[in-house]
């Protein structure tokens, strides 16, 4: 998956972000439990990063997350494709992660009259 700018807004990537997963639970993520289960976002400038902590600040103070944000915010490191098995994972085991959803009560004011995040799936 590649993220572009001009097809997505970083601040509407990020709230889909924290709608789809936990982001509460430190290195969990449902039952699965551990480092590679934490919550983290990967920046690739400053002001990404900056977008990143006023989000997680505007969560926090809506009050809708069950508590405050540990996703851990980091410069961006090398990293590799999941090995085969774990490819296309949910598209084979359709179940198989109770956690990872869209939380319809956990959505920050869109007052601002920005667009919602459209998913499209590319093959």
């Amino acid at each position: 998956m590649t993220f572009d700018p001009s097809v997505l807004a970083y601040r509407s990537l990020l709230e889909l972000f924290f709608q789809i997963h936990d982001p509460t639970t430190y290195e969990q993520q449902g039952s699965d439990v551990g480092p590679s289960y934490r919550s983290a976002i990967f920046y690739t400038t400053e002001v990404q990063k900056e977008v990143a902590l006023t989000t997680i600040a505007e969560i926090e103070a809506s009050g809708s997350w069950p508590g405050p944000v540990v996703s851990e915010i980091n410069p961006e490191e090398p990293f590799w494709e999941a090995e085969p098995e774990h490819q296309e994972y949910l598209v084979r085991y359709p179940g198989g992660y109770s956690c990872h959803f869209v939380r319809p009560t956990w959505r920050l004011d869109r007052s601002d009259e920005r667009p919602a995040v459209i998913l499209d799936r590319k093959s």
